[in-house]
Order: C-alpha cells, then structure tokens, then sequence
C-alpha cells in the first residue's frame, strides 16, 4: 500500500493548509529558547501552541520559508490546535524574533537547534511541516533525526533542484548590497510575485518581513538574510531526498515558478526555470522510490 496515501493526520495537516489563507489579528505568543552557536549567546523565538480540542498526543513543528517567520503560520496553527495537535512554530536563527548572528548558516545547524528545541519542550516524535525554504530544512531534518519525524508534509519546498547549476554564482557581498538597499517598496514588490491573484490582506506579510527596516539592527538583518541566501545556493538537499523514508505529503502549487537567484537569470532561463509541476513529480518519484 502506498504510504502517499493521506493518513487521518495527514489528512488534517492538508486541510489546515488548504484553508491557511490569512492568518488571525491575535498573535501566538513568543518565547525565547537559548542557544550557543560559535562561542555567541543567542536567542531562538517560537511559539508553542496546547490543543484547543482533545489532545490527540501528536505534535506538529511548523518549518517557515526565508522570507517569512513562524507568524504567518498562525491560522495554521489553530486549525491544526481546534483538531487537538500540539503545534510548536520556530523562528530559525537569524529570522523574525530570533537573533541574527554573523555566523556560518546551515541546514544542518537549523535542524540541530530545531531538534534541540524539541528537546527542550520534551517532545519526542513530530509531524513536521516545511514551506519554501523550510522544506529543504524539513528534509535535512527528516534525514538527520530520522527517529523523531512520524511523518513529513513538504508545502511547495524550494530546492527541488541544485541552483548552482544554472543560477549565477552571487558572493555574499553582492547579495548583502542587494539587501542593505532593500525598501518597503521592494519587499511588497516582491512578494506579490508569490501570488497568482494578490490580496490587500497579504500585506500582513510584508509588514512582518519589513518591521527591521529603518532599524539600527537592519544591517545585521540584511547581512544574515545574505548569508542565507548563500545557504540556499549551496547546500542543495535534491540529492538525498530517496533516502527519507518517513510517510510524505508533498504539495505542490502547479503555476509556482519560484526560483532563489531568478532576477540573475537571462529571459530565456526564465521561461523555463522553476519548473514545479516537473519538479513535483520527479521528487515524488524519488521520495517514493
């Protein structure tokens, strides 16, 4: 029997996503876990959510996209907590409330801190949900604590595909300019290319990414966002995804085109890059295999 089929948890994360179009005014509250990255004391916000239902004694961790934190994750958060899950929501290190260090950004370190925090809460076994980038960090996740993931839900992940081999080469510093002249403008300009159809209501986001700038830490904030975006480029993750092994969902949004790097791309690559319907299926044929 095919483990792609939609089992009851399953069923109820893909439903939450479904309706997830906004999230609530109200914010969760945000707590700080401490951890100690290169000899630097940090903090790393998250929010963690009780059942609202009767617990069903699942826990779900919700993985965010780069140019996101966990607050957009709300409405999510309390469909998924009406249906008596757990849901813990981090802000990864140098993201949304958490501090934004100069250090050597990982996939690997993100899923250490996030199974740290874990640890800390006591939680054992998750249902982990990943979007955009937090995809690539729900697999390295999935790949490195395979013991702890009960089942995996990929929401149009980014990194389906290695970039470095058609996206040209940025050096920190070029991309730092890139995010050191930044505006509101820019941000809103940009996110409204995630969307087939925009909505006013999406604004939300924007403000949630764009709060830093005209901030005496926006410098840090643009140079983190920098070292990020050099994570993404390097430390692909396509190769290794036949070797998860947990129940997956993968969503897959059929007119995506996102690709990281795109604005250094020619016309002509484009037109063709960020194929997700292909790129959907050749995954799901890995995964699966």
């Amino acid at each position: 029997m095919s483990r792609y089929r939609l089992l009851a948890p399953a069923c109820v994360l893909f439903s939450a996503l479904l309706v997830a179009q906004m999230p609530p005014k109200a914010a969760y509250p945000v707590q700080f876990f401490p951890v100690r990255i290169e000899g630097q004391d940090l903090r790393m916000a998250y929010r963690d959510a009780k059942p609202t239902a009767a617990p069903n004694r699942k826990t779900v961790v919700l993985l965010h996209g780069k140019n996101f934190s966990g607050y957009y994750w709300e409405r999510v958060i309390r469909v998924l907590a009406s249906h008596g899950f757990r849901v813990v929501a981090p802000d990864q290190i140098g993201f949304g409330a958490s501090s934004r260090p100069d250090i050597h950004y990982s996939f690997h370190r993100m899923a250490a801190s996030t199974k740290a925090l874990l640890d800390h809460l006591g939680i054992e076994r998750v249902l982990v949900v990943g979007h955009s980038m937090g995809g690539m960090l729900a697999a390295r996740f999935t790949l490195m604590y395979p013991g702890s993931v009960e089942k995996l839900v990929l929401e149009d992940p980014i990194g389906l595909e290695d970039y470095r081999t058609f996206v040209p080469y940025a050096s920190v510093e070029e991309l730092y300019e890139s995010e050191r002249n930044a505006t509101y403008q820019s941000f809103l300009n940009y996110q409204k290319g995630y969307y087939t159809s925009w909505k006013p209501e999406y604004e939300q986001y924007v403000q949630d990414q764009a709060w830093v700038l005209g901030t005496g830490d926006y410098p840090r904030d643009a140079f983190s966002a920098a070292l990020t975006s050099e994570m993404i480029y390097e430390q692909p993750v396509c190769y290794e995804l036949s070797r998860i092994k947990a129940p997956t969902l993968l969503i897959i949004g059929q007119e995506d085109r996102t690709v990281p790097g795109k604005g250094r791309l020619s016309p002509e690559a484009k037109a063709v890059a960020g194929d997700y319907p292909r790129l959907g299926a050749k995954t799901h044929e890995q995964i699966g295999a």
